[in-house]
Formats: structure tokens, sequence, C-alpha cells
């Protein structure tokens, strides 16, 4: 398996290193520059509508509301790409790689806000549960006119979410209790394919009701830790950051030649963790009921925003604060265990695997949701959709049993190609999303609380949840 390891390793450094920096900082730019630096303006509009309450349809029925659609792409983005990732991160890259993980999720927040409006505008009602759903596959077939892109997503995503990123977090999960209860990988990995297996059987609202509750006291939690280790630091944290900004450009000595590195792994860990534009947090955007696309593509900024200039620096601080990624040759979630143990004392490494199992348990139910709702778009099966699911859970106990440097390399592989795939989709589809996106800004403007209809958009495409009026919504 060597020689597979060595080829997966050069794909991703060529990948990486030439064709997503460009499109991820390209595209990026290009959409933050032409909304006017719209995911900086709008951020007080952002904790607004987290709590805004989802209107009822014809039937009288809500739907899911924007802070519980919210939960579900949470639930995939905070995870082991933040605790695991970014100690990665800065044991391959140096400190330097945590300033290039911010600058990807500061950039990556426009393209965020335009594939999740587009997920909004163009998603479909589920004929069998009622509920929406959408992303970009949806969005490449009824905006651009293109079903074989559609497709071509609808799978790699499948792949990467619902098989290889769920390995990736069973993977964290057992390495963790390995490190601090000596547990055997198998057992751990049995557990997790079980309560995996009695979540992903009951479907989107089970998810949605797990999810919505086990998100927000993790990150609290996580983040208040994060923040004892700060004061117990206080006086070393101007340090910290000076060396995160002088590592980042090469400037400081000990890390000087590896910026390239640090750019790098950066860029690699923070796509991982935030996953701005590479077209999975569109799919749980897709399932709010909103008056007005562009308030999910708002409401999925404030993710990207939260996860990493949050929770990924609440691990950055950790690592950080104490000398262990200097001494140890770990590089994964033990580099995390042990920098909190060298802060707080054991009783935090046991601590976070707790935290690693919540973090992560809720990021496989995420993932795995991406994946059911691409199966939906390929082909309405319910023979299909039980194979996925079965395969999912399989996917589960690979992972728990895995080598590290495999199951990662794989995950930034399949999470390269959705990204160029998103990116070139929602470039083409900017026509589409700066009228929508102007609509809302105008209706703001004039103190109303933004309702849209596909009226308001020359040559939308095929839009079936958008009416010209309000009786067809």
């Amino acid at each position: 398996m060597d020689w597979f390891g060595s080829l997966l390793g050069s794909i991703n450094t060529y990948l990486y290193s030439y064709v997503l920096i460009v499109l991820l900082v390209g595209v990026g730019l290009f959409f933050t520059f032409k909304t006017k630096f719209v995911q900086f303006r709008l951020i007080p509009e952002m904790f607004k509508l987290l709590t805004e309450k989802s209107p009822t349809d014809k039937s009288g029925k809500k739907g899911i509301s924007s802070f519980q659609a919210f939960t579900i792409s949470a639930a995939s983005r905070i995870g082991t790409g933040n605790i695991a990732g970014v100690a990665t991160a800065i044991a391959l890259g140096g400190p330097g790689a945590v300033f290039w993980m911010w600058m990807i999720a500061l950039i990556g927040g426009a393209s965020a806000l335009i594939e999740s409006t587009l997920a909004q505008v163009y998603k479909v009602k589920d004929s069998s549960t009622g509920m929406y759903r959408g992303g970009p596959a949806y969005y490449m077939e009824k905006g651009l006119n293109k079903r074989w892109m559609g497709v071509l997503f609808a799978v790699v995503i499948t792949l990467t979410y619902g098989f290889v990123f769920n390995a990736v977090q069973a993977n964290t999960i057992t390495i963790a209790f390995e490190e601090s209860f000596g547990t055997n990988r198998v057992v751990v990995g049995i557990i997790i394919s079980i309560l995996t297996a009695i979540i992903v059987f009951g479907g989107l609202k089970r998810i949605v009701s797990v999810t919505q509750i086990i998100v927000p006291v993790m990150a609290i939690a996580y983040i208040g830790i994060a923040l004892v280790v700060v004061v117990l630091n206080i006086t070393e944290i101007p340090s910290m950051f000076a060396l995160i900004f002088k590592s980042a450009f090469g400037i400081e000595e000990a890390f000087a030649g590896m910026i390239g590195a640090a750019i790098m792994n950066g860029i690699k860990r923070g796509l991982f963790s935030n996953e701005a534009g590479i077209g999975s947090a569109p799919n749980a955007a897709a399932t709010a009921s909103v008056t007005h696309p562009v308030k999910q593509g708002l409401i999925q900024t404030l993710g990207v925003f939260i996860d990493t200039l949050l929770v990924c620096t609440s691990t950055a601080a950790i690592v950080l604060l104490s000398d262990a990624y200097l001494q140890s040759d770990a590089a994964s979630i033990n580099l995390t265990q042990a920098s909190l143990v060298s802060n707080l004392g054991d009783w935090a490494g046991i601590f976070l695997a707790i935290a690693v199992f919540l973090f992560a348990y809720s990021t496989v139910i995420g993932n795995y949701y991406y994946g059911e709702t691409n199966i939906g778009f390929i082909k309405e099966s319910k023979t299909g959709l039980l194979i996925f699911r079965i395969l999912a859970v399989a996917f589960v106990m690979f992972g728990s049993v895995a080598k590290v440097q495999i199951v990662w390399d794989l995950a930034d592989l399949f999470m390269a190609i959705m990204a160029v795939i998103n990116l070139l989709a929602i470039l083409m589809l900017w026509k589409v999303a700066k009228p929508v996106i102007q609509d809302y800004l105008k209706q703001r403007k004039e103190g109303k609380d933004p309702v849209f209809y596909k009226k308001d958009v020359p040559n939308i495409g095929d839009v079936e949840c958008w009416g010209d009026k309000e009786e067809d919504r």
C-alpha cells in the first residue's frame, strides 16, 4: 500500500499547489469584490437571521428553520478538521499554516454565500417527505441545464461525504480513545458503526433533532476549554500571534523555508474544516424554509467564520501555547491531546476524547445526509438508498481501523475534485446569484423583510419552489 499512499500524495500536491489554490482564491476574490465585501458588511444581519423562524407553507406546516439547516451544515463542518486537522496543519506546515486557514475562510465566505444562495433558488420539494432538498447537483441541472455535470458532482460528493470523510471522522475517534483510554480500535469502531446506523436509517428529521442539540453544546464546551488555556497563558498570547504571522511569510527563523508548506497545509486543512466553495454546505442550506434565498446564504457564510475563526483558532491556541508541537512526532488528534494535557493535566486528554467523539459523530451524521440527498438526485430508488446506507456504515468501520495518512489523503483528493466542479459551476451561475443578492439588498434598504419571487430575476432557469406571488410559494 506504500505505492498507493505515494501516488495519492503526489496527486494532492499537484492539485493543491497549482489548481485548487488558484481557483479557491481567484473565485473567492471575484465574489468578494463583485458583492462589495458582502460577507463582512452583513455580519450583524447573519446573527439576526440565525434566530428567524421558518414561515408556514400553504398547509400551515412549518419547515426546517434557518438554525436547524445551519446545524446540519455545522455538524459536517465542525468536526475533526477543527481538532485533528488544525494540529496536522501545524505539524506539517508550522504555525504559519493557521494564518492561511484564516485567509481561506475570509475569502471563502463570499463563495459560501453564492453557493448556498443558489442552492435555495434551485431547491426542490421531496414528494415522499414534504421536505426541501437541493445543492450543487440541482443548480447544475436546473440553472446551467447540465444534468451530466450534476450527476458527476452527485457521485463525487456521495463518495466523498458518505464514505471517505466519514472514514476520517471514525479514524479520529478511535485514535483519540486509544490514546486516552487504551481502548481497542475495532471495538470502538463497532460501537460507532451501530450508533451511526441508528441515525441514518431514521431519516432527515432524526438527523436534525440530533444535530441541533449536539452542535451548539460541543462547540461552546470546546471553545470554553480553549479560553481556559488562553487565560492561563495570557502573557504568551501576543507572542503566539506574532509567531503565526512571522511563520506564515517565512520570517520566523525556526520555520524559515516552510512558507510553501504553510500555505498548502493551511489551505488543505482550512478547506477541509470550513468547506467554503466545495459544494457540501449548500445541500444543508437547501433544506431550510426561508422567505428569500440570500437569507440562508448569509447563514452559511456565518458558519464558515464560526468554524475557522472561532473553533479552529481555539485548537491553534491549545497547540501553540504548549511545546508539544515541537517535541512530539504526533501529527493528528494525538498532538492536540498532548497539548491539552501539557496545559491542563491528564483530565483534559479525557475531555478531548469525549469532545472528539461528539464532534466526529455529529459530523458523520451531517456527512451522511449530503450523500443521501445526492443519491436522490441521481435516481429515486429505495434499494439504492438502502445499499448506500449499508456502505456508509461500513466505511465508518473501515476508517476506525485504517492508517491515518491514507484516509486523510483520500479525503483531500475527493475534496479537491468536488471543489473544482462546484467552483466552476457557481462562477457560471454568477449571472443568477448577482440579481438575487441585489434584490435582497434592495428590499433591506427599503426596510422590508425580503421575500423572493422568481419573476424578479430574468432568465433564472428551472425554478420549482419560488412562485410569482405569495399563494404560489
